[in-house]
């Protein structure tokens, strides 16, 4: 299976508007971040990982125009921002040449019951049970499908099995995904070691680290994150949801350790 990094930031992304330290200056594409998400591409099928406002120009930059399936780690802005961008997607499937008589294709999409109906309320004119029947023009066309809680793993596209990890962002749970050896955490700060348990063995450990050394109340920074790593010993981890604290990509990739890396915009790993 094939994963591109579409987002590397956090919600400000990177630059932030009207900063100027060097970060946000910087001239090194690693460093430009758009908000977090990726693209999982596997037995011919692309799975998305949080759709974001950034995301119409991630899709555009990746030539995504097929999405087989939709996984939600949580509600935040930053992470379902883009859908309303989603309603171009079944028809660019068919490159926007529909054969007459075929239905286009809803697209799947997959999250705890808060999260689903907190997209189903940010988004009521998508969904057809919401009660609104005044906006006619293009919609997303999408199908939700809701995560147990006792984190039952779960199949999409047909066969491909997703075990949900849950963790704490804040005051709420989100969820991360196993999808055989590679897994995939953002945005949290405590995680229950059963949860935890289910990420040994790895090849890939995505995980989400906002920056070197400040505390925040509801994500790692790196030691945080480096301890999750020492603990669960996947083989390789690539940090995302990354701000401009982070510093200059080749100076802090530097510090880190030869098997842990910071992920940027466009990484593409196979897996």
């Amino acid at each position: 299976m094939k994963l591109t990094f579409l987002g590397t930031g956090t919600s400000t992304g990177v630059p932030i508007l009207g900063c100027d330290c060097e970060v946000c200056l910087s001239k090194d594409s690693r460093d430009k971040r758009l908000r977090c998400s990726s693209l999982l591409q596997i037995e011919g099928k692309n799975i998305l990982i949080d759709c974001g406002p950034d995301f119409r120009q991630q899709a555009l930059r990746s030539n995504l125009n097929t999405i087989d399936a939709l996984l939600f780690t949580h509600p935040h802005s930053d992470h379902v921002g883009g859908i309303d961008d989603l309603r171009t997607i079944p028809y660019a499937s068919f490159h926007w040449k529909i054969p007459e008589g075929v239905d286009l294709p809803r697209i799947p999409f997959y999250g705890l019951s808060f999260t689903n109906a907190a997209i189903k309320k940010m988004f009521y004119y998508c969904f057809p049970d919401s009660g609104n029947e005044e906006y006619k023009g293009m919609l997303p066309l999408l199908e939700p499908h809701e995560i147990n809680s006792d984190g039952t793993p779960f199949e999409i596209c047909g066969g491909i099995s997703v075990t949900p990890v849950f963790a704490t962002h804040g005051n709420l749970t989100t969820t991360g995904f196993r999808i055989g050896k590679l897994a995939y955490l953002t945005d949290f700060k405590t995680i229950e070691k059963k949860e935890l348990d289910k990420l040994y063995d790895l090849d890939v450990l995505v995980l989400g680290m906002l920056r070197h050394n400040r505390l925040h109340a509801s994500h790692l920074r790196l030691d945080e994150a480096m301890e999750i790593v020492n603990t669960v010993k996947p083989k390789q981890t690539f940090f995302v949801h990354m701000s401009h604290d982070i510093g200059l990509h080749d100076k802090s990739q530097d510090l880190m350790p030869d098997n842990c890396h910071l992920a940027y915009d466009g990484l593409e790993l196979e897996i």
